[in-house]
C-alpha cells in the first residue's frame, strides 16, 4: 500500500434490527462494509458513484447511496438493507408484495434499491402524485425500463385518500 499502513476504525450500528460492531478501514464505504462483513449482498455495487440508486439503504429512515457513504459515518446509526425489510417469519413487507403484484422487478438489479427508497416514500404517510413519485425516484437507474410498473406499485402502498 505504497508504504502506508491502513487506518482502521470501529463501526459500532443496528443493521435490519441487529446490534453490530466490526472493525474497517477508514476509507471503505458503507457499500463495501455491509457487503464484506454482513455479506448483505441486496446491496449492490452498480456505478460506485452515487449515480445508480443499486446501492440505497435507509439510514436512520433516509435513503442513501451507501457506495459513497464512508462505513465509519453508520457509527451510531441504523441501517435497513432490503434483507430488513422481511418479516421475522419470512413474510414479505408490504412493499415487497406491491413489488410482486405489479411486475415491478425484472432483472432485479435495481430491485432492492427500489424497494428501499419505497419503503422511507411510504413511511413519510404522504399521498404523492405521479410526477412526485418519478422526481422521488429519480436516484436510481432501471435498464430494463420497469418504470411505469414500480410508480404503479409505490403508488398501491401509499396511504389512501
Amino acid at each position: 500500500m505504497n508504504g502506508r499502513e491502513v487506518q482502521r476504525a470501529p463501526v459500532r450500528c443496528v443493521i435490519n434490527g441487529c446490534k453490530t460492531e466490526t472493525m474497517v478501514d477508514a476509507r471503505a464505504s458503507l457499500a463495501d462494509m455491509l457487503r464484506e462483513e454482513y455479506r448483505l449482498t441486496s446491496v449492490k455495487k452498480g456505478c460506485e458513484a452515487g449515480e445508480c440508486g443499486a446501492c440505497t439503504v435507509l439510514i436512520n429512515g433516509e435513503s442513501v447511496n451507501s457506495c459513497i457513504y464512508l462505513a465509519v459515518w453508520a457509527d451510531g446509526k441504523e441501517i435497513l438493507t432490503a434483507e430488513g425489510l422481511t418479516g421475522a417469519q419470512g413474510e414479505l413487507s408490504a412493499v415487497q408484495k406491491a413489488f410482486i403484484e405489479e411486475g415491478a422487478i425484472q432483472c432485479g438489479f435495481c430491485t432492492p434499491g427500489f424497494l428501499l427508497t419505497a419503503q422511507e416514500i411510504a413511511q413519510s404517510g404522504i399521498r404523492y402524485t405521479d410526477e412526485e413519485l418519478r422526481k422521488l425516484l429519480s436516484g436510481h437507474l432501471c435498464r430494463c425500463t420497469g418504470y411505469e410498473n414500480i410508480i404503479r406499485a409505490v403508488k398501491k402502498i401509499l396511504p389512501k385518500g
